[in-house]
């Protein structure tokens, strides 16, 4: 294995096999129908959850940072497995604790080298640095170096994600009741980015194809590096990354394009039919 490990978290909605192929650790976040409790991606599959989630009458799941703990034994597996250094890099610390928890697993390895980069977003804007950073990695890189290298990167992520609704972002937390209902009272389709690592409103539009068509637009104004296709369960998501892929000023490797349905993690604060993508911009 590269001399720096690479550790994620389930928020990064990396495919399991993506993560294999990578040797990136992924930690698990927790997600809770009701009185069960389970770790996103170990017990709970993407599948799972959406069989569940748009179940009649279930429970709305609520998500739960990762433990330290988790981050203990993440760690002391990548130096039992012969790492000398580990790179962390996780959901938005404005977003979830799991960045404190992580921050906390690392001072139990006090004689250890561990950087723990706070990736100011969430789904495949932490996906596509903890791939940079396995690929900084395998070609030799330093855990220092790739700690910043990611932190710098962290700057050139844009998500953008339209929604059927605002009301899962209210049930879990991450906009107020005043704010959802603003969009509910005016029937529009909002289109949600991160700013300073928190959810914020890019656009409001009246119907579901112009948000999908706006999502482009804003998806396709600058050249990128690569780009995650995101959505819950929409059906049109292949037309959709065609759709952007054709846009994209200086077009884009196809190495570098992926889509991803959104986990168990994310997913419960965007609720189903949801579609956008994380693009990493060209430097």
């Amino acid at each position: 294995m590269a001399s720096v490990a690479i550790v994620t978290d389930s928020a990064a909605d990396l495919p399991p096999e993506v993560a294999a192929r990578l040797g990136i650790a992924v930690v698990p976040l927790l997600v809770r129908f009701g009185t069960q409790e389970f770790r996103s991606g170990v017990d709970l599959s993407t599948a799972e959850f959406w069989t569940r989630m748009l179940a009649p009458d279930a429970p709305f799941p609520t998500t739960a940072a990762a433990a330290p703990g988790a981050f203990v034994d993440a760690f002391a597996a990548a130096f039992a497995a012969g790492a000398e250094s580990v790179v962390c890099v996780t959901v938005g610390s404005r977003l979830s604790g799991t960045f404190a928890s992580a921050e906390i697993g690392a001072r139990q390895h006090p004689d250890r080298e561990i950087h723990v980069v706070d990736s100011a977003s969430a789904s495949m804007g932490v996906g596509h640095l903890a791939m940079l950073g396995a690929e900084l990695a395998a070609a030799g890189g330093t855990g220092a170096a790739i700690a910043a290298t990611l932190r710098e990167r962290a700057r050139d992520l844009d998500l953008y994600v339209a929604l059927d609704t605002l009301a899962y972002l209210r049930k879990g937390g991450r906009l107020s009741a005043a704010q959802a209902a603003i969009g509910t009272m005016l029937s529009v389709k909002p289109i949600i980015t991160v700013v300073d690592g928190l959810v914020d409103t890019a656009d409001r539009v009246r119907s579901r194809a112009r948000a999908r068509e706006r999502v482009i637009e804003l998806l396709t104004a600058r050249p990128v590096e690569r780009i995650g296709i995101l959505h819950t369960m929409a059906e049109d998501v292949e037309a959709f990354r065609d759709a952007v892929v054709g846009r994209l000023p200086g077009g884009v490797d196809p190495a570098r394009v992926s889509v991803h349905t959104v986990g168990a993690s994310v997913g419960p604060h965007l609720g189903p039919g949801a579609l956008g993508a994380v693009v990493l911009l060209k430097r």
